[in-house]
């Protein structure tokens, strides 16, 4: 679309989702709705992907992707529809780049408090390697300096995972091996265990809208809302200004972020989610209220930035003079 050529086509809005159900089809129903409701040319739908031609043009003024993660053609298909100028919730080039042990550095450098992390090389040879692709590896490793930094006890989970897949608490050197052990190929961190009093996980949309929840990860899992504890006024301002600055710095329009406090200092524990659970039957009416509304609202108002500014995707990368506007 041209910017001065006038269309009725409307402005589309695309999910792209995995096997979620309650929150992609509760977004769509809500943008149509709002949309009809406030009279604007808006439409979401969900996105149909076959093969791809090259430079191949896309539809929509603004993509939310909640699968390319786990789905590298769908990965292959945001670039590509990043490169026509749609703007991608969240950006694709980022998040391939991004680790949660480079947030831990970052969020040190901005001085925001995080657990003591220190990365390790992966327990077995990764694929297509040998002893010889290792030889810049230190050999003995300081286990015990590694220990004596980080203490007991201590959390190993993967340097980019989430889910909880893959994450052991360890309470002495011999429970550490045990583990370290079973974990293969797999890029490890390991991290202070911080003995908290209050947890919070908290959406942050836009860079600038905070919704804070108190999170028990103690109790059963469908119980993990149910918490016995709620954040003070000045907790709340730490968070929220917490949040924000980490997502300004990361650059997610979509993220929660997790918390754990000790002696009233909130510890940054987990804030790469960009694809983060919004599932009605995890997060609760709540919840998931305010994050149907929420994004419904961003994703709404990017679709039509997007149509009056043209692509909103960031002018740092070298290709951004070839980029489409969508409008």
């Amino acid at each position: 679309m041209s910017k001065t050529k006038k269309t009725t086509e409307p402005l589309r809005i695309g999910i792209l989702r995995g096997q979620e159900n309650s929150f992609p089809e509760g977004l769509i129903a809500n943008i149509n709705r709002v949309a009809k409701e406030k009279g604007k040319n808006i439409v979401a739908e969900f996105i149909k992907i076959g093969g791809l031609k090259m430079a191949e043009e896309t539809p929509y003024a603004v993509i939310l992707d909640r699968i390319s993660h786990e789905i590298p053609h769908y990965r292959a298909y945001l670039k590509l529809a990043a490169l026509g100028g749609t703007y991608i919730v969240n950006n694709p080039f980022w998040w391939s780049a991004d680790d949660k042990f480079f947030n831990y550095s970052l969020a040190t450098k901005m001085g925001i408090p995080v657990p003591k992390t220190i990365i390790l090389p992966s327990n077995q040879h990764p694929p297509n390697t040998t002893s010889e692709s290792m030889r810049n590896l230190i050999y003995p490793m300081d286990w015990k300096g590694y220990f004596d930094y980080v203490g007991f006890p201590l959390w190993m989970k993967p340097f980019d995972g989430g889910g909880w897949k893959h994450v052991y608490k360890i309470h002495n050197p011999n429970e550490f091996f045990e583990k370290y052990n079973q974990t293969g190929t797999i890029c490890m961190v390991m991290q202070e265990g911080i003995e908290f009093s209050e947890y919070y996980r908290c959406y942050c949309v836009g860079k600038k809208k905070v919704h804070i929840m108190p999170y028990e990860p103690r109790n059963p899992h469908h119980l993990r809302y149910q918490a016995s504890f709620a954040p003070s006024e000045k907790m709340k301002a730490m968070l929220e200004d917490y949040c924000i600055r980490l997502c300004e710095a990361l650059g997610y329009d979509l993220n929660t972020l997790e918390f754990a406090v000790r002696d009233g200092v909130p510890y940054a524990i987990d804030y790469m989610n960009p694809a983060p659970d919004a599932d009605y039957h995890s997060v609760g009416h709540e919840n998931y209220t305010w994050i149907i509304t929420t994004m419904t609202e961003f994703l709404m108002d990017k679709a039509e930035e997007v149509a009056e500014k043209g692509s909103l995707m960031s002018k740092e990368m070298r290709w951004s003079s070839w980029l489409t506007a969508k409008a």
